[in-house]
């Protein structure tokens, strides 16, 4: 009986040691967010459920996916920070927008064109060199202000510094106008963003052991730009994950132009499989159009799609968040789903914005947050979700057992 009773403890202590051993490699910190959310929550049985997960543990998950890095709330986006934030949160799977320089070279920027917005350039001496200087002669200076990463070399890029998106385009001097961070946002942690090329990008996801999900940008200059052609900038987008040694498994490229992901299909067809088909979709009129579209993708070797969170839930006569003819739809069809955004809204108690705008009337708090994602993994079945803030994603998926 001895003996057996020591077995025990020996087996017992031997799986605690290995879980601690797992726990410290992952190292995963949710921070308090999703605990709030949660105990923000009206009684119910899915929130028993996951009361009953506070204690963890707690481990990356793919269902997690990084919107711009994942830590986008509190960190600059597309930095070094935000990536690390996010990952640090449980994020599986992070993003990087692609775009170029004016050197041609890949970098990490959620639009071409942000960087007057994203970034500290209007108190550097680039500021000259943006597609729309500031116009000191006018009462609004900023008012129309445009840099964008094609004007300036790559070498340049990397002297700015990351700050929160935002900017006052009604100010009149240069320190007003960097001060446009969203309320629910914050400055606290955007002294040093460090902006990404791509190659870094990978590099940071490789050394982080996190899958990559770039997403290839408009380009809002004339193309072919320098001789670089649409399809010249898709392809050197997947090079750079040959170039790394990468494996495909581990890529999903997304873009919101289906050409770029039938191209991807067609001439780089390892890293095709995985290829994103981004919709941007903004009113119930382009959900109808998108539904009938959804055949075509099929047909086209689409496996993959990702609509706006509001696209895929409605509400029933009791005001309870269901699916969406679209999603039941896309569904239906065989495709696979992920959506975004989460944690991008502001508080739920002002309605949730553009990605709740199908369910306003259904959404009366924060802790709502957690019955619209219940319902997209569950009723919806999506893949994945893109986030913000990639705790409150991770708590969810850890709960639920989503890889």
């Amino acid at each position: 009986m001895k003996i057996i009773k020591k077995l025990i403890t020996v087996a017992a202590l031997t799986t605690s040691l290995l879980s601690s051993v797992v726990y410290a490699n992952e190292n995963i910190q949710l921070g308090p967010r999703p605990f709030f959310l949660v105990d923000d929550m009206a009684a119910s049985p899915l929130k028993d459920q996951l009361k009953q997960c506070e204690r963890g543990p707690f481990y990356k998950s793919q269902f997690s996916i990084g919107h711009r890095g994942g830590g986008a709330l509190q960190f600059p986006e597309e930095t070094v920070q935000s990536v690390k934030a996010g990952v640090k949160m449980g994020a599986g799977i992070v993003e990087c927008d692609v775009t170029f320089t004016k050197d041609k070279e890949l970098v990490c920027r959620h639009s071409q064109c942000d960087l007057h917005t994203t970034t500290n350039i209007m108190e550097t001496p680039l500021a000259s060199k943006c597609s729309v200087p500031a116009d000191m002669t006018s009462a609004t200076p900023f008012a129309n202000a445009k840099c964008c990463t094609s004007d300036i070399t790559l070498a340049e890029f990397k002297t700015l510094r990351g700050k929160m998106d935002g900017a006052n385009p009604k100010a009149t001097t240069v320190a007003e106008y960097m001060k446009g961070t969203s309320s629910f946002r914050t400055d606290l942690y955007a002294g040093n963003g460090t902006l990404l090329t791509h190659k870094e990008f990978i590099a940071l996801a490789k050394a982080l052991n996190v899958n990559m999900t770039p997403e290839l940008k408009e380009a809002l200059v004339p193309m072919p730009f320098n001789g670089m052609t649409q399809e010249n900038y898709a392809q050197k987008m997947i090079n750079e994950y040959k170039q790394a040694g990468v494996n495909p498994a581990r890529v999903f490229p997304q873009s919101f132009n289906v050409k770029d992901v039938l191209y991807w299909i067609a001439h780089t067809p390892a890293f095709g499989k995985r290829a994103v088909s981004l919709e941007d979709l903004n009113t119930p009129a382009d959900v109808v159009a998108a539904t009938a579209r959804i055949p075509q993708l099929v047909a086209q070797g689409v496996q993959i799609v990702a609509p706006p969170t509001w696209a895929l839930v409605t509400l029933d006569a009791n005001n309870k968040i269901i699916p969406s003819d679209y999603a039941i739809a896309l569904k239906t069809s065989g495709l696979k789903i992920i959506t975004w955004t989460l944690e991008r809204s502001g508080l739920l108690k002002d309605g949730g914005g553009y990605y709740f705008q199908s369910v306003t009337n259904g959404v009366k708090t924060d802790g709502d947050t957690m019955i619209m994602l219940d319902v997209l993994a569950k009723d919806v079945g999506i893949m994945g979700i893109f986030s913000d803030w990639s705790s409150t994603v991770t708590y969810y998926a850890n709960c639920m057992g989503l890889k």
